[in-house]
């Protein structure tokens, strides 16, 4: 999430009131996860299982809670608590904003498209043209829909993403501020659910098509010409290549990547990344050739077991 206007660190300092390590000037441009960080921007970093690869990734900012070294060429906010104050941050440069009409007078429609009743379209929303939005849709704030774009009754598109740090009084919320983005001719079938980024874009790109009751995880990116049928569900920070298809009630472990072409059969479990060209089966996943031909052996363990009795 880039912010509208440069800051400097001094100003993000003050907003989470805490020390700093760097000159008073030090330009910050945004925030992100460590996934999706970029140069110019904050990154947040709890746990010394994840020190060394906040200090090292391309984040310009670590939001720390340890005395360190600071990098060349970095800057470090101090913090007692990190997770806390990213969320401050969130919710200073991405504020929630009430809507008082179904249809926000600060989105964008663009031409021959038509939104059907009982429709909501949040803040800052994009659509663009020759898409159908049929009844009872949500759009929250900030999505980006591309041209030739359906999606059908029920679907709610950038809802919160499921992230949350287990506290002692019970489990604290990192705050979503990111985005969902369709590109053109994506088609979103009946009752999906598509999470916002908690920083970045969730994104579905082009020519991709999403079955009924298919939900889609924060972060997660969808490739060019996919298909996932009803009932998939894909966890966040999932990196799912071109020409994918996902049969239905697929299930995925999150921060994975699935191979160009891949195919994931029906019920499938995806434990880990697997390589694209193949066909895959079962839980743990494996080669579908594989994972059947385990099956049919384990149907012949009565006939063996019957003869070794004999």
């Amino acid at each position: 999430m880039r912010f509208s206007t440069p800051h400097t660190l001094k100003q993000v300092a003050t907003i989470i009131g805490c020390e700093h390590v760097g000159s008073d000037d030090f330009p910050v441009l945004g925030m992100n996860e460590i996934h999706v960080v970029q140069a110019g921007e904050i990154v947040f970093v709890d746990h010394p299982k994840y020190y060394d690869k906040a200090l090292k990734s391309k984040a310009t900012v670590i939001l720390i809670n340890k005395q360190v070294d600071c990098p060349e060429g970095k800057a470090l906010l101090l913090s007692d608590d990190p997770f806390r104050d990213f969320n401050k941050l969130t919710v200073y440069f991405r504020p929630f904003e009430k809507s008082e009409v179904s249809i926000s007078t600060s989105s964008i429609i663009g031409q021959n498209t038509v939104i059907q009743p009982n429709t909501f379209v949040g803040n800052n929303v994009v659509i663009g043209d020759n898409c159908i939005i049929h009844s009872n849709v949500s759009l929250y704030d900030n999505c980006i829909i591309g041209n030739n774009v359906t999606i059908h009754s029920g679907s709610v598109l950038g809802s919160d993403a499921f992230y949350y740090k287990k506290r002692l009084e019970g489990f604290d919320k990192l705050i979503s501020g990111g985005r969902v983005v369709l590109e053109d001719d994506v088609e979103i079938g009946a009752l999906c659910t598509i999470d916002k980024g908690v920083t970045g874009d969730t994104t579905i790109k082009k020519g991709t098509k999403l079955d009924n009751q298919v939900h889609v995880g924060h972060d997660t990116v969808i490739g060019e010409k996919c298909l996932i049928a009803s009932q998939t569900g894909i966890a966040g920070c999932v990196v799912i290549e071109d020409e994918v298809t996902l049969w239905g009630q697929v299930g995925t472990n999150s921060g994975i990547t699935i191979g160009k072409k891949a195919v994931i059969m029906g019920q499938t479990g995806v434990t880990k990344s697997v390589a694209g060209g193949k066909s895959y089966f079962g839980t743990p996943i494996e080669e579908s050739r594989e994972k059947l031909k385990q099956l049919a052996y384990i149907k012949k363990i009565p006939s063996i077991l019957k003869k070794l009795e004999e």
